[in-house]
């Protein structure tokens, strides 16, 4: 499969993403949890969450396309997290990739991520992912389908999921718009930010 199957709404592209492998700088993994996100108000999945949601700009422009691109950002200038950018081009859409089983480069990925963390929790969660796979902000733009790239993607044939709301996010905070395969150690936990609205109270 290549870039043009990702040309869809997020969500599908989230679908699409689940038991795909990410390979990055000697280690491969399994993709078990991701998040969809979408764009501006006036495009056509408006999503308070998302970093395209004010528009284009020097920070997000990557979100705006072309799909199979690779969207990086800090979560709270630390943390390195990893976004599949979906839809079309000039289009926001993407999808954060969550949470991963290592399949290959084990002891790399330890090495990065240190000896005392379990196998489940190497990559659990978008900044530990990142860290394991050695995903840095300059691979922001990355084609993730370049046979050449140092971050690849290789599509699945996509996966239902268990579907529920995202992690952590104030804006939006009711939308199922979380996956993830279910039975795997690796899939972070769900915590609500103590910011959003009561429970069903958002959309």
């Amino acid at each position: 499969m290549a870039a043009e199957h990702l040309a869809v709404d997020p969500l599908a592209a989230a679908h699409l993403l689940l038991g795909s492998v990410l390979v990055g700088r000697q280690v491969s993994a399994v993709i078990v949890e991701v998040e969809a996100y979408g764009g501006p108000a006036d495009g056509p999945w408006p999503d308070a969450a998302a970093h395209s949601f004010r528009g284009p700009g020097p920070r997000n422009a990557v979100m705006f396309g072309p799909p199979g691109s690779l969207y990086t950002y800090r979560s709270h200038g630390i943390h390195v997290c990893a976004n599949v950018v979906c839809a079309t081009d000039g289009v926001a859409g993407a999808v954060l990739l969550r949470a991963a089983v290592i399949r290959g480069g084990a002891e790399t990925a330890r090495h990065r991520r240190g000896d005392r963390v379990s196998a489940p929790g190497l990559a659990r969660g978008p900044g530990n992912l990142c860290s394991a796979l050695g995903i840095t902000m300059g691979d922001n733009g990355t084609d993730l389908f370049d046979a050449n790239a140092e971050v690849r993607l290789e599509l699945g044939e996509g996966q239902a999921g268990v579907l529920g709301p995202r992690v952590g996010v104030s804006k939006a905070a009711d939308r199922p718009w979380r996956l993830w395969l279910a039975g795997h150690p690796e899939v972070s936990a769900y915590r609500r930010s103590p910011r959003a609205p009561a429970p069903g109270e958002s959309d």
